[in-house]
Protein backbone atom coordinates (compact mmCIF):
# COMPACT_ATOMS: atom_id res chain seq x y z
CA UNK A 1 0.00 0.00 0.00
CA UNK A 2 1.85 3.08 -1.27
CA UNK A 3 1.35 6.68 -0.21
CA UNK A 4 0.01 7.85 -3.64
CA UNK A 5 -2.47 4.94 -3.74
CA UNK A 6 -3.76 5.64 -0.24
CA UNK A 7 -3.78 9.42 -0.80
CA UNK A 8 -5.86 9.34 -3.97
CA UNK A 9 -8.28 6.84 -2.38
CA UNK A 10 -8.81 9.13 0.61
CA UNK A 11 -9.11 12.21 -1.61
CA UNK A 12 -11.80 10.89 -3.97
CA UNK A 13 -13.64 9.20 -1.10
CA UNK A 14 -13.64 12.47 0.88
CA UNK A 15 -14.43 14.75 -2.07
CA UNK A 16 -17.07 12.56 -3.76
CA UNK A 17 -18.33 9.53 -1.82
CA UNK A 18 -18.71 11.39 1.48
CA UNK A 19 -20.98 13.93 -0.21
CA UNK A 20 -23.38 11.16 -1.18
CA UNK A 21 -23.74 10.11 2.46
CA UNK A 22 -24.00 13.73 3.61
CA UNK A 23 -26.75 14.57 1.13
CA UNK A 24 -28.68 11.43 2.05
CA UNK A 25 -28.94 12.50 5.70
CA UNK A 26 -28.76 16.31 5.53
CA UNK A 27 -32.51 16.73 5.00
CA UNK A 28 -33.36 14.78 8.16
CA UNK A 29 -32.81 17.25 11.01
CA UNK A 30 -33.87 20.54 9.28
CA UNK A 31 -37.07 18.99 7.91
CA UNK A 32 -39.42 21.15 10.00
CA UNK A 33 -37.43 24.33 9.26
CA UNK A 34 -37.53 23.68 5.50
CA UNK A 35 -41.26 22.93 5.63
CA UNK A 36 -41.82 26.16 7.57
CA UNK A 37 -39.84 28.07 4.89
CA UNK A 38 -41.95 26.48 2.12
CA UNK A 39 -45.16 27.35 3.97
CA UNK A 40 -44.10 30.95 4.67
CA UNK A 41 -43.00 31.51 1.06
CA UNK A 42 -46.25 30.04 -0.26
CA UNK A 43 -48.20 32.31 2.08
CA UNK A 44 -46.28 35.39 0.87
CA UNK A 45 -46.87 34.51 -2.78
CA UNK A 46 -50.49 33.38 -2.70
CA UNK A 47 -51.91 34.75 0.55
CA UNK A 48 -52.50 31.38 2.21
CA UNK A 49 -50.37 28.56 3.59
CA UNK A 50 -50.08 24.99 2.34
CA UNK A 51 -52.30 22.21 3.68
CA UNK A 52 -50.65 19.20 5.31
CA UNK A 53 -50.79 16.82 2.31
CA UNK A 54 -49.42 19.25 -0.32
CA UNK A 55 -46.67 20.28 2.11
CA UNK A 56 -45.72 16.62 2.67
CA UNK A 57 -45.75 16.09 -1.09
CA UNK A 58 -43.49 19.12 -1.70
CA UNK A 59 -41.05 18.03 0.99
CA UNK A 60 -41.04 14.42 -0.29
CA UNK A 61 -40.14 15.85 -3.70
CA UNK A 62 -37.26 17.80 -2.11
CA UNK A 63 -35.96 14.60 -0.50
CA UNK A 64 -36.41 12.31 -3.50
CA UNK A 65 -35.36 14.71 -6.31
CA UNK A 66 -31.83 13.92 -5.15
CA UNK A 67 -32.34 10.37 -6.42
CA UNK A 68 -33.75 11.53 -9.76
CA UNK A 69 -30.63 13.63 -10.26
CA UNK A 70 -28.59 10.57 -9.32
CA UNK A 71 -30.44 8.51 -11.93
CA UNK A 72 -29.55 11.01 -14.66
CA UNK A 73 -25.93 11.09 -13.45
CA UNK A 74 -25.62 7.31 -13.52
CA UNK A 75 -26.89 7.24 -17.13
CA UNK A 76 -24.13 9.67 -18.15
CA UNK A 77 -21.30 7.62 -16.61
CA UNK A 78 -20.48 5.58 -19.73
CA UNK A 79 -20.12 8.62 -22.00
CA UNK A 80 -18.18 10.66 -19.43
CA UNK A 81 -15.59 8.03 -18.46
CA UNK A 82 -14.94 7.18 -22.10
CA UNK A 83 -14.47 10.82 -23.12
CA UNK A 84 -12.80 12.37 -20.07
CA UNK A 85 -11.35 9.33 -18.30
CA UNK A 86 -11.98 8.30 -14.69
CA UNK A 87 -9.98 11.06 -13.02
CA UNK A 88 -11.17 13.72 -15.48
CA UNK A 89 -14.82 12.88 -14.83
CA UNK A 90 -14.32 13.20 -11.05
CA UNK A 91 -12.64 16.60 -11.47
CA UNK A 92 -15.39 17.98 -13.72
CA UNK A 93 -18.20 16.67 -11.53
CA UNK A 94 -16.88 18.62 -8.52
CA UNK A 95 -17.97 21.81 -10.31
CA UNK A 96 -21.58 20.61 -10.04
CA UNK A 97 -21.32 20.66 -6.24
CA UNK A 98 -20.16 24.29 -6.23
CA UNK A 99 -23.18 25.21 -8.37
CA UNK A 100 -25.59 23.25 -6.16
CA UNK A 101 -24.13 24.76 -2.97
CA UNK A 102 -24.77 28.25 -4.37
CA UNK A 103 -28.41 27.43 -5.16
CA UNK A 104 -29.17 25.98 -1.73
CA UNK A 105 -27.11 28.52 0.22
CA UNK A 106 -28.94 31.55 -1.21
CA UNK A 107 -32.42 29.98 -1.44
CA UNK A 108 -33.86 31.56 1.70
CA UNK A 109 -32.27 34.95 1.05
CA UNK A 110 -33.98 35.02 -2.34
CA UNK A 111 -37.21 33.44 -1.02
CA UNK A 112 -37.11 30.57 -3.48
CA UNK A 113 -38.02 26.98 -2.51
CA UNK A 114 -37.34 26.09 -6.15
CA UNK A 115 -33.62 26.78 -5.58
CA UNK A 116 -33.54 24.16 -2.79
CA UNK A 117 -35.12 21.58 -5.09
CA UNK A 118 -32.83 22.45 -8.02
CA UNK A 119 -29.78 22.36 -5.72
CA UNK A 120 -30.81 18.94 -4.40
CA UNK A 121 -31.22 17.61 -7.94
CA UNK A 122 -27.73 18.88 -8.94
CA UNK A 123 -26.13 17.25 -5.87
CA UNK A 124 -27.93 14.07 -6.92
CA UNK A 125 -26.47 14.41 -10.44
CA UNK A 126 -22.99 14.67 -8.92
CA UNK A 127 -23.56 11.68 -6.61
CA UNK A 128 -24.97 9.60 -9.48
CA UNK A 129 -21.76 10.15 -11.45
CA UNK A 130 -19.35 9.68 -8.54
CA UNK A 131 -21.06 6.69 -6.96
CA UNK A 132 -20.08 4.71 -10.06
CA UNK A 133 -16.86 6.46 -11.12
CA UNK A 134 -15.08 6.38 -7.71
CA UNK A 135 -15.22 2.55 -7.34
CA UNK A 136 -14.47 2.19 -11.06
CA UNK A 137 -11.32 4.34 -10.69
CA UNK A 138 -10.19 2.68 -7.46
CA UNK A 139 -10.93 -0.82 -8.79
CA UNK A 140 -8.69 -0.15 -11.80
CA UNK A 141 -5.74 1.41 -9.96
CA UNK A 142 -5.64 -1.06 -7.02
CA UNK A 143 -3.55 -4.27 -7.07
CA UNK A 144 -5.79 -7.35 -6.78
CA UNK A 145 -4.74 -8.03 -3.16
CA UNK A 146 -5.83 -4.50 -2.12
CA UNK A 147 -8.92 -4.18 -4.32
CA UNK A 148 -11.31 -5.11 -1.51
CA UNK A 149 -9.71 -2.81 1.06
CA UNK A 150 -9.51 0.23 -1.24
CA UNK A 151 -12.87 -0.59 -2.84
CA UNK A 152 -14.66 -0.38 0.53
CA UNK A 153 -12.95 2.87 1.53
CA UNK A 154 -15.66 4.96 -0.23
CA UNK A 155 -18.35 3.18 1.81
CA UNK A 156 -16.62 4.29 5.03
CA UNK A 157 -16.73 7.87 3.78
CA UNK A 158 -20.40 7.48 2.86
CA UNK A 159 -20.99 6.52 6.51
CA UNK A 160 -18.81 9.45 7.63
CA UNK A 161 -20.89 11.76 5.44
CA UNK A 162 -24.08 10.58 7.14
CA UNK A 163 -22.41 10.98 10.54
CA UNK A 164 -21.20 14.53 9.80
CA UNK A 165 -24.70 15.49 8.64
CA UNK A 166 -26.13 14.16 11.91
CA UNK A 167 -23.53 15.96 14.04
CA UNK A 168 -23.84 19.29 12.21
CA UNK A 169 -27.63 18.98 12.47
CA UNK A 170 -27.53 19.14 16.29
CA UNK A 171 -29.29 22.20 17.78
CA UNK A 172 -25.97 23.44 19.20
CA UNK A 173 -24.37 23.58 15.70
CA UNK A 174 -26.29 24.11 12.43
CA UNK A 175 -29.59 22.60 13.55
CA UNK A 176 -31.25 25.99 14.22
CA UNK A 177 -33.70 27.53 11.78
CA UNK A 178 -31.38 30.34 10.65
CA UNK A 179 -28.56 27.97 9.67
CA UNK A 180 -30.27 25.38 7.47
CA UNK A 181 -29.20 26.99 4.10
CA UNK A 182 -25.57 26.88 5.30
CA UNK A 183 -26.13 23.32 6.53
CA UNK A 184 -27.21 22.23 3.02
CA UNK A 185 -24.35 24.05 1.25
CA UNK A 186 -21.39 22.82 3.38
CA UNK A 187 -20.78 20.26 0.59
CA UNK A 188 -18.76 22.84 -1.37
CA UNK A 189 -15.77 22.42 1.01
CA UNK A 190 -14.84 18.76 0.22
CA UNK A 191 -15.61 19.28 -3.49
CA UNK A 192 -13.28 22.30 -3.66
CA UNK A 193 -10.48 20.32 -2.01
CA UNK A 194 -10.86 17.49 -4.54
CA UNK A 195 -10.90 19.97 -7.42
CA UNK A 196 -7.63 21.52 -6.21
CA UNK A 197 -5.68 18.32 -5.48
CA UNK A 198 -6.88 15.59 -7.85
CA UNK A 199 -4.76 16.87 -10.76
CA UNK A 200 -1.66 15.78 -8.77
CA UNK A 201 -2.48 12.08 -9.38
CA UNK A 202 -2.37 9.97 -12.59
CA UNK A 203 -5.27 8.65 -14.62
CA UNK A 204 -6.28 4.97 -14.36
CA UNK A 205 -3.51 2.83 -15.95
CA UNK A 206 -6.08 0.34 -17.31
CA UNK A 207 -7.97 3.17 -19.04
CA UNK A 208 -4.74 4.57 -20.51
CA UNK A 209 -3.49 1.24 -21.87
CA UNK A 210 -6.63 -0.69 -22.82
CA UNK A 211 -8.80 2.15 -24.11
CA UNK A 212 -6.24 4.79 -25.17
CA UNK A 213 -3.38 2.42 -26.07
CA UNK A 214 -1.00 4.69 -24.14
CA UNK A 215 1.60 2.19 -22.86
CA UNK A 216 4.01 4.92 -21.67
CA UNK A 217 1.28 6.75 -19.73
CA UNK A 218 0.03 3.51 -18.17
CA UNK A 219 3.57 2.51 -17.17
CA UNK A 220 4.25 5.90 -15.57
CA UNK A 221 0.92 5.73 -13.70
CA UNK A 222 1.73 2.23 -12.41
CA UNK A 223 5.19 3.36 -11.26
CA UNK A 224 3.54 6.17 -9.30
CA UNK A 225 0.74 4.12 -7.75
CA UNK A 226 2.65 0.91 -7.02
CA UNK A 227 5.94 2.57 -6.04
CA UNK A 228 8.08 0.03 -7.88
CA UNK A 229 10.02 0.16 -11.18
CA UNK A 230 9.04 -3.45 -12.00
CA UNK A 231 5.48 -3.25 -13.37
CA UNK A 232 5.97 -5.48 -16.43
CA UNK A 233 3.75 -8.28 -15.05
CA UNK A 234 0.84 -5.87 -14.59
CA UNK A 235 1.40 -4.39 -18.06
CA UNK A 236 1.37 -7.89 -19.58
CA UNK A 237 -1.88 -8.76 -17.78
CA UNK A 238 -3.47 -5.57 -19.17
CA UNK A 239 -2.18 -6.31 -22.68
CA UNK A 240 -3.64 -9.82 -22.45
CA UNK A 241 -7.03 -8.31 -21.56
CA UNK A 242 -6.60 -5.77 -24.38
CA UNK A 243 -5.89 -8.57 -26.88
CA UNK A 244 -8.93 -10.53 -25.72
CA UNK A 245 -11.04 -7.40 -26.28
CA UNK A 246 -9.38 -6.34 -29.54
CA UNK A 247 -12.42 -7.35 -31.58
CA UNK A 248 -14.88 -5.98 -29.02
CA UNK A 249 -15.81 -2.30 -28.78
CA UNK A 250 -17.14 -0.66 -25.61
CA UNK A 251 -20.59 -2.15 -25.16
CA UNK A 252 -23.73 -0.07 -24.84
CA UNK A 253 -26.31 -0.86 -22.17
CA UNK A 254 -28.57 -2.52 -24.73
CA UNK A 255 -25.68 -4.68 -26.01
CA UNK A 256 -24.79 -5.64 -22.43
CA UNK A 257 -28.35 -6.72 -21.68
CA UNK A 258 -28.44 -8.84 -24.86
CA UNK A 259 -25.01 -10.44 -24.31
CA UNK A 260 -25.71 -14.01 -23.18
CA UNK A 261 -22.08 -14.58 -22.15
CA UNK A 262 -22.46 -12.17 -19.20
CA UNK A 263 -26.14 -12.68 -18.37
CA UNK A 264 -25.46 -14.00 -14.83
CA UNK A 265 -23.06 -11.16 -14.07
CA UNK A 266 -25.64 -8.64 -15.31
CA UNK A 267 -28.45 -10.25 -13.34
CA UNK A 268 -26.25 -10.24 -10.24
CA UNK A 269 -25.59 -6.51 -10.60
CA UNK A 270 -29.34 -5.90 -11.02
CA UNK A 271 -30.33 -7.97 -7.97
CA UNK A 272 -27.66 -6.64 -5.60
CA UNK A 273 -28.00 -2.94 -6.55
CA UNK A 274 -31.80 -2.95 -6.49
CA UNK A 275 -31.79 -4.96 -3.25
CA UNK A 276 -29.36 -2.53 -1.62
CA UNK A 277 -31.82 0.37 -2.00
CA UNK A 278 -35.05 -1.60 -1.51
CA UNK A 279 -33.62 -2.95 1.77
CA UNK A 280 -35.07 0.11 3.49
CA UNK A 281 -31.77 1.77 4.39
CA UNK A 282 -32.77 4.99 2.63
CA UNK A 283 -36.00 5.11 4.60
CA UNK A 284 -33.87 4.91 7.76
CA UNK A 285 -31.50 7.67 6.58
CA UNK A 286 -34.11 10.04 5.15
CA UNK A 287 -36.60 9.72 8.02
CA UNK A 288 -34.55 8.69 11.08
CA UNK A 289 -36.10 11.37 13.31
CA UNK A 290 -39.65 10.39 12.27
CA UNK A 291 -38.95 6.69 12.94
CA UNK A 292 -37.55 7.42 16.40
CA UNK A 293 -40.48 9.73 17.16
CA UNK A 294 -42.93 6.95 16.22
CA UNK A 295 -40.93 4.60 18.44
CA UNK A 296 -41.63 6.87 21.42
CA UNK A 297 -38.19 8.44 21.89
CA UNK A 298 -38.54 11.88 23.56
CA UNK A 299 -38.18 14.65 20.97
CA UNK A 300 -35.34 16.33 22.88
CA UNK A 301 -33.27 13.11 22.79
CA UNK A 302 -33.82 12.23 19.11
CA UNK A 303 -30.93 14.29 17.59
CA UNK A 304 -28.42 12.70 19.99
CA UNK A 305 -29.83 9.20 19.41
CA UNK A 306 -29.43 9.81 15.67
CA UNK A 307 -25.80 10.88 16.11
CA UNK A 308 -25.16 7.70 18.10
CA UNK A 309 -26.43 5.58 15.21
CA UNK A 310 -24.13 7.54 12.87
CA UNK A 311 -21.09 6.74 15.01
CA UNK A 312 -21.99 3.04 14.87
CA UNK A 313 -22.22 3.28 11.06
CA UNK A 314 -18.64 4.50 10.86
CA UNK A 315 -17.38 1.70 13.15
CA UNK A 316 -19.29 -0.91 11.12
CA UNK A 317 -17.84 0.49 7.88
CA UNK A 318 -14.31 0.25 9.28
CA UNK A 319 -14.90 -3.36 10.36
CA UNK A 320 -16.08 -4.21 6.84
CA UNK A 321 -13.11 -2.46 5.22
CA UNK A 322 -10.50 -4.24 7.34
CA UNK A 323 -12.12 -7.70 7.16
CA UNK A 324 -13.11 -7.93 3.49
CA UNK A 325 -9.74 -9.30 2.34
CA UNK A 326 -9.84 -11.97 5.09
CA UNK A 327 -13.50 -12.96 4.91
CA UNK A 328 -14.19 -12.25 1.24
CA UNK A 329 -17.04 -10.43 -0.51
CA UNK A 330 -19.81 -13.04 -0.24
CA UNK A 331 -19.79 -13.54 3.57
CA UNK A 332 -19.94 -9.78 4.21
CA UNK A 333 -22.81 -9.11 1.84
CA UNK A 334 -24.82 -12.19 2.90
CA UNK A 335 -24.39 -11.38 6.60
CA UNK A 336 -25.27 -7.73 5.98
CA UNK A 337 -28.53 -8.47 4.15
CA UNK A 338 -29.58 -11.15 6.65
CA UNK A 339 -29.04 -8.86 9.64
CA UNK A 340 -30.93 -6.03 7.90
CA UNK A 341 -33.86 -8.32 7.16
CA UNK A 342 -34.12 -9.65 10.70
CA UNK A 343 -33.84 -6.16 12.20
CA UNK A 344 -36.58 -4.85 9.86
CA UNK A 345 -38.86 -7.58 11.20
CA UNK A 346 -37.75 -6.58 14.72
CA UNK A 347 -38.87 -2.97 14.13
CA UNK A 348 -42.34 -4.19 13.15
CA UNK A 349 -42.66 -6.35 16.27
CA UNK A 350 -41.36 -3.64 18.61
CA UNK A 351 -43.68 -0.96 17.19
CA UNK A 352 -46.68 -3.27 17.55
CA UNK A 353 -45.86 -4.17 21.16
CA UNK A 354 -44.64 -0.82 22.51
CA UNK A 355 -48.17 0.28 23.50
CA UNK A 356 -48.25 -2.56 26.05
CA UNK A 357 -44.50 -2.86 26.74
CA UNK A 358 -42.86 0.56 27.00
CA UNK A 359 -39.34 -0.89 26.93
CA UNK A 360 -39.93 -2.09 23.35
CA UNK A 361 -39.05 1.43 22.15
CA UNK A 362 -35.42 0.62 22.95
CA UNK A 363 -35.73 -2.53 20.85
CA UNK A 364 -36.78 -0.28 17.94
CA UNK A 365 -33.63 1.80 18.38
CA UNK A 366 -31.51 -1.36 18.59
CA UNK A 367 -33.07 -2.69 15.36
CA UNK A 368 -32.43 0.61 13.54
CA UNK A 369 -28.80 0.39 14.67
CA UNK A 370 -28.69 -3.24 13.47
CA UNK A 371 -29.96 -2.28 10.01
CA UNK A 372 -27.40 0.51 9.67
CA UNK A 373 -24.51 -1.59 10.98
CA UNK A 374 -25.41 -4.53 8.73
CA UNK A 375 -25.63 -2.22 5.72
CA UNK A 376 -22.31 -0.45 6.36
CA UNK A 377 -20.38 -3.71 6.89
CA UNK A 378 -21.21 -5.13 3.47
CA UNK A 379 -24.03 -3.92 1.20
CA UNK A 380 -22.87 -0.27 1.38
CA UNK A 381 -19.73 -0.82 -0.67
CA UNK A 382 -19.50 -4.39 -1.94
CA UNK A 383 -22.06 -4.01 -4.82
CA UNK A 384 -19.99 -1.23 -6.43
CA UNK A 385 -16.79 -3.22 -5.92
CA UNK A 386 -18.42 -6.34 -7.37
CA UNK A 387 -19.59 -4.43 -10.46
CA UNK A 388 -15.95 -3.61 -11.22
CA UNK A 389 -14.82 -7.18 -10.55
CA UNK A 390 -17.50 -9.13 -12.44
CA UNK A 391 -16.85 -7.51 -15.84
CA UNK A 392 -13.92 -6.92 -18.18
CA UNK A 393 -12.98 -3.45 -19.48
CA UNK A 394 -15.37 -3.46 -22.48
CA UNK A 395 -18.44 -4.29 -20.35
CA UNK A 396 -17.62 -2.33 -17.19
CA UNK A 397 -18.98 1.19 -18.01
CA UNK A 398 -22.31 -0.24 -19.27
CA UNK A 399 -22.55 -2.43 -16.16
CA UNK A 400 -22.09 0.62 -13.94
CA UNK A 401 -24.85 2.41 -15.86
CA UNK A 402 -27.23 -0.53 -15.27
CA UNK A 403 -26.33 -0.88 -11.59
CA UNK A 404 -26.30 2.86 -10.93
CA UNK A 405 -29.62 3.48 -12.70
CA UNK A 406 -31.38 0.78 -10.71
CA UNK A 407 -29.73 2.02 -7.53
CA UNK A 408 -31.07 5.54 -7.99
CA UNK A 409 -34.47 4.52 -9.34
CA UNK A 410 -35.06 2.39 -6.24
CA UNK A 411 -33.62 5.16 -4.04
CA UNK A 412 -36.17 7.62 -5.49
CA UNK A 413 -39.01 5.12 -5.07
CA UNK A 414 -38.26 4.53 -1.38
CA UNK A 415 -37.62 8.22 -0.61
CA UNK A 416 -40.90 9.27 -2.23
CA UNK A 417 -43.33 6.55 -1.13
CA UNK A 418 -42.05 5.72 2.37
CA UNK A 419 -44.00 8.48 4.21
CA UNK A 420 -47.21 7.36 2.47
CA UNK A 421 -46.40 3.66 3.00
CA UNK A 422 -45.84 4.37 6.68
CA UNK A 423 -49.19 6.20 6.93
CA UNK A 424 -51.10 3.38 5.23
CA UNK A 425 -49.35 0.21 6.51
CA UNK A 426 -47.97 1.47 9.81
CA UNK A 427 -45.49 -0.86 11.47
CA UNK A 428 -46.06 -3.58 8.85
CA UNK A 429 -44.25 -1.55 6.15
CA UNK A 430 -40.91 -2.83 7.49
CA UNK A 431 -41.88 -6.44 6.68
CA UNK A 432 -41.55 -5.56 2.98
CA UNK A 433 -37.90 -4.63 3.56
CA UNK A 434 -37.38 -7.83 5.55
CA UNK A 435 -38.53 -10.03 2.67
CA UNK A 436 -36.37 -8.21 0.10
CA UNK A 437 -33.21 -8.46 2.24
CA UNK A 438 -33.57 -12.19 2.84
CA UNK A 439 -34.25 -12.92 -0.84
CA UNK A 440 -31.15 -10.97 -1.94
CA UNK A 441 -29.01 -12.81 0.64
CA UNK A 442 -30.29 -16.14 -0.73
CA UNK A 443 -29.48 -15.10 -4.32
CA UNK A 444 -25.91 -14.09 -3.41
CA UNK A 445 -25.40 -17.37 -1.54
CA UNK A 446 -26.62 -19.49 -4.47
CA UNK A 447 -25.30 -17.61 -7.51
CA UNK A 448 -22.39 -15.21 -6.95
CA UNK A 449 -18.88 -16.71 -6.56
CA UNK A 450 -16.13 -15.34 -4.35
CA UNK A 451 -13.90 -12.86 -6.25
CA UNK A 452 -11.22 -12.22 -3.61
CA UNK A 453 -7.62 -12.10 -4.94
CA UNK A 454 -8.65 -12.96 -8.52
CA UNK A 455 -7.83 -11.03 -11.70
CA UNK A 456 -10.67 -9.70 -13.86
CA UNK A 457 -9.95 -12.38 -16.49
CA UNK A 458 -10.05 -15.18 -13.88
CA UNK A 459 -13.42 -13.95 -12.58
CA UNK A 460 -14.77 -13.86 -16.13
CA UNK A 461 -13.64 -17.48 -16.66
CA UNK A 462 -15.36 -18.59 -13.41
CA UNK A 463 -18.72 -17.32 -14.70
CA UNK A 464 -18.09 -18.76 -18.16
Amino acid sequence: LTFPLLSVTLLVSFGSSMLYGYNLAVVNSPAEHIKAFYNATWSQRYGHGLASSPLTLLYSLTVSIFALGGLVGSLLVGVLVERYGRKGTLSCSALLVLLAGGFMGFSRKLGSPEMVIVGRSITGLHSGICLSVVPLYLGEIAPKNLRGFLGLMPSIFICLGVFFAQVLGLPELLGEDKFWPLFLSVVVVPASLQLLLLHCFPESPRYLLIEKNDVCGATAALHRFLGTPNVQDVIEEMKQEQRSLSSVEMLSVWQLLRDRSVRWQTLSVVVVNAGMQLSGIDAIWFYTNTIFENAGIPVSQIPYTTVGTGAIEVVAGLIGCFTIEKLGRRPLIITGFCSMGLCSAGITVSLLLQTTLSWMRYVSVFCVVGIIAGFCMGPAGVPFLMTAELFTQSHRPAAYIVGGSLNWLCNFTIGFIFPFLQMSAGAFCYLVFCGICLLVALYVYLIIPETKNKTFMEISHIFA
